[in-house]
């Protein structure tokens, strides 16, 4: 198959699930084209993969440059040069709309095309929801070939919050046991924590969503109790706070802001605890990364997260805010070698739930299944 994969280029969980997708895609032997506004940052090299990026040009009439329209424009052309058979856009806004006003194009060309949305999260719980876009956000749905989500929590969210007249299909994310995995890092470990303290370890977006102040505040109760440090990866508009607050709990000196990191398998190979105090993540696919790793997870319970952190089993789920339930239960598994590795051969076992030769199947299946159907709709209506 040709498939054309639109998707945004950066850290968070849609692109990074869509180009690891694509990546599968293209192992097995089906051309993948990705749209984009920039290179997504886990892409590699493929003979089966081409890169399309997605220009804006700017002009003084318009102070925001239409992304979409640009977009739209670009899957026209690269479907009309490649001879694509099927679009598959991650995240809703915009790029659903953008498919739809696509194909509307392609039809009047004598060309057609399905698409299918896959919904990852804040496109429907946060995004989706404003009043600005949620019209266009249902009717784009609603006109997509086939529907997937993360998450059974995201779908049962996606029907409450829309008026969605389709199935949605549960494809969860998949990990890549061969990439996220774990590796003897021990000379990196006695670097950081040259006392034998417990590593505790934070990813995400830094976005208010994620309460990366209640990760701090989590990591000080546990400081308090055993030697331990924290490492923070990623970036974004909430860290300047957030290291105020380290230097304010006088806890800095055991914490290392990272910043983004491409390889963080080797991050989560020296760490002994991941704690993902998210107000809502609709599946969690940086804990189910960490799991693979062989780190247990003190997370929230709220989204998708309890479909894939087993409360007791693979880590502890407490409610939104609960510091002080998150630092108790992360001292119970920390505190004996014994517990945490039990806990540790859980999260990688349960994560093999999860890898990829598992769930790239399913999306080939659907792909199969939308093409016939749109190929005999259209015979029917010739």
């Amino acid at each position: 198959m040709k498939i054309g994969i639109v998707c945004y280029p950066t850290f968070g969980g849609s692109g990074v699930l869509a180009t690891e997708l694509g990546m599968a895609l293209s192992a097995k032997g089906h051309e993948i084209h990705f749209i984009a506004y920039q290179q997504p940052v886990r892409l590699n090299f493929h003979p089966n993969i081409y890169y399309h990026e997605v220009t804006v040009p700017t002009y003084p009439l318009f102070d925001f440059p239409p992304y979409e329209t640009a977009l739209a424009s670009t899957m026209v052309n690269v479907i009309q040069n490649n001879g694509l058979d099927l679009l598959h856009v991650h995240y809703a806004i915009p790029h659903a709309s953008a498919a739809y006003f696509a194909r509307e194009i392609l039809k009047k060309q004598g060309k057609d095309i399905p698409f299918i949305t896959t919904l990852h999260g804040t496109d429907i719980t946060l995004v989706g929801k404003d009043q600005t876009y949620a019209p266009v956000v249902s009717f784009s749905i609603n006109e997509s070939d086939a529907i997937t989500a993360v998450s059974n929590s995201l779908r049962e969210e996606t029907y409450r919050s829309f008026e969605i007249e389709k199935d949605i299909h549960v494809i969860p994310n998949f990990v890549d046991i061969q990439r996220f995995h774990q590796t003897d890092k021990e000379h990196f470990k006695k670097m950081l924590a040259p006392n034998d303290e417990r590593i505790l370890v934070h990813v995400s977006n830094f976005r208010k969503v994620k309460r990366v102040e209640d990760v701090v505040r989590v990591f000080e109760l546990v400081h308090e109790r055993m030697p331990s440090k924290l490492l923070m990866i990623g970036d974004g508009p909430e860290r300047q706070h957030i290291e105020e607050l380290c230097r304010t709990l006088r806890v800095c000196n055991d914490i290392r802001f990272l910043g983004k990191q491409e390889h963080i398998s080797e991050i989560f190979s020296i760490s002994d605890l991941f704690i993902l105090p998210s107000l809502t993540e609709s599946f969690g696919l940086s804990a189910l990364e960490a799991m693979a790793c062989g780190i247990p997870v003190i997370s929230t319970n709220t989204g998708g997260l309890p479909e894939i952190n087993v409360q007791g089993k693979t880590g502890y789920l407490s409610d939104v805010g609960d510091v002080h339930d998150m630092a108790e239960k992360a001292v119970y598994i920390l505190e004996n070698d014994d517990r945490l590795q039990q806990f540790k051969d859980a999260a990688i076992l349960h994560a093999r739930n999860f890898e990829k030769q598992r769930i790239i199947p399913l999306y080939e299946q659907l792909y199969d299944k939308v093409i016939l159907d749109y190929s005999k709709k259209k015979a029917a209506v010739i």
